[in-house]
């Protein structure tokens, strides 16, 4: 008698693994997002493995919660995902005061930022 699930949607070669509130700037967690996308996602963990970002450790986090997405929820073969969209989203912003000379403040920034990863199944082409 409960709710009617909603609809997938996306399609049914596709999953995705959402990861919010990270914190480091959108700009700079782009730079490791853009190091993955288009490419196999065997590919990805390793680029992601030996990058010497910080926050490519959660980038891997967020691409290895989508495989598993695919693969258990699924049924996706883990040898033909593709990453197919990866995009980072605006967070929070923490607003804090840093005192400086003469009895002024600065405004320290803090953002966040939101990750988004998509794979994809594809056949492989012969």
């Amino acid at each position: 008698m409960g709710q009617t699930s909603t609809p997938r949607a996306l399609p049914d070669n596709e999953a995705k693994a959402v990861t919010r509130n990270i914190r480091v700037s959108p700009q700079k967690l782009n730079l490791v997002a853009q190091l993955i996308r288009g490419k196999k996602v065997a590919s990805a963990l390793a680029d992601l493995e030996f990058s010497r970002k910080r926050i490519a450790k959660d980038v891997r986090k967020t691409l290895e919660s989508a495989i598993a997405n695919a693969e258990n929820n699924h049924d996706l073969d883990v040898d033909d995902l593709v990453v197919a969209q990866a995009f980072v989203g605006k967070g929070i912003v923490m607003k804090r005061f840093h005192a400086r000379a003469r009895g002024r403040a600065s405004r320290v920034e803090k953002p966040f930022a939101n990750l988004t990863i998509i794979v994809r199944q594809v056949e492989e082409r012969a």
